[in-house]
Parts: structure tokens; C-alpha cells; sequence
């Protein structure tokens, strides 16, 4: 019997906070990532980010990780939302307060769309929050649908929302 060889895939992710201390929620995600989901190759410094969507709650620290993974794009998807879960997040408001927010913006050149997943991420080309941290560690990485790379993104993105570098 041979085994199959995996397909190793790098997955952009982004990973926000915006209550208790986020800076160890975002530490805290990170090691259950490379617990659960692969190796972490690739982590841009933290970002102050104003609200986006339900203004009134407080200011997101938010960062963008790139992982090597085994999981096809719908398990990667499960098990962040799994360890969402683990980490105590509960959905109440949408796009509202929460100590923990896993995304995925890109996966390799995948373009899917299913029920239950899109990539790239929809609104990626028109997030500040986004496209900051991942001109940090991506800037050339290409959008499989825009062509266009990641810098060339944030150049013309016209969210005007408040992004700032943190040394935490």
C-alpha cells in the first residue's frame, strides 16, 4: 500500500482582536494555529485598526500569519472556526466585539466558492486592516482573480480607516 504524498498549501490568515488583552489572544491563536493547522512561515508586526462595519466598539489589533498547511481549504476553515470556539469567542453582534476573529484571505492561487467558504476573501481589496499586514509579509503575492499583487492593493485601496504599525 503507498501512501498518498499531502499537498503542503500556504494560507493567508488574519487574526483580530478587540477586547480583554488582545495581544495574547492573537499569541494564544497563534500557537493553537500551529498546533492545529501547520507551521507558521511568515508573521507581520501587530496593527492598531479602527472598527469596521459596527463602529461603536473598541479599536481591533489585528495581524496577518502565513501557515503551510495539510488541510484542504474547507478543514483549514473548520478548524479555525473550531478554535474560535476553543478560545471563547461567541457571535452575538455581526462584525461586532470579539476576543478572537480567524480569517482567511488567501490560499495559494485557490479561487473557491462554496457555501461555506470564499477565497481570496471577498472584501479584501477594500480593507485597510487587511491589506497593511499582508503588504508586510506578501507584498508581491499576487490576488488570483484581481492580478494584481498585494502592495498594489493596499496603493489603491480607498478605506481611509486608521492602520498603525504597534511595538507591543
Amino acid at each position: 500500500m503507498f501512501l498518498q504524498p499531502q499537498i503542503m498549501n500556504t494560507a493567508y490568515l488574519l487574526i483580530g482582536s478587540n477586547l480583554g488583552n488582545k495581544a495574547a489572544y492573537l499569541m494564544q491563536a497563534s500557537v493553537l494555529l500551529e498546533i492545529y493547522c501547520g507551521k507558521i512561515i511568515r508573521k507581520s508586526a501587530y496593527y492598531e485598526t479602527a472598527p469596521w462595519g459596527f463602529l461603536e466598539q473598541p479599536a481591533f489589533l489585528n495581524q496577518a500569519i502565513a501557515i503551510e498547511t495539510t488541510l484542504l481549504p474547507e478543514q483549514l476553515m473548520k478548524t479555525l472556526l473550531e478554535i474560535e470556539t476553543k478560545m471563547g469567542r461567541i457571535r452575538s453582534i455581526e462584525l461586532g466585539p470579539r476576543n478572537i476573529d480567524l480569517d482567511i484571505l488567501l490560499i495559494d492561487s485557490y479561487i473557491i466558492d462554496s457555501p461555506t467558504l470564499t477565497v481570496p476573501h471577498p472584501a479584501l481589496p477594500d480593507r485597510r486592516f487587511a491589506l497593511s499586514p499582508m503588504a508586510e509579509i506578501a507584498p508581491i503575492l499576487v490576488h488570483p482573480i484581481l492580478k494584481k499583487t498585494i502592495q498594489e492593493l493596499l496603493e489603491e485601496c480607498k478605506d481611509d480607516s486608521d492602520v498603525q504599525k504597534k511595538i507591543i
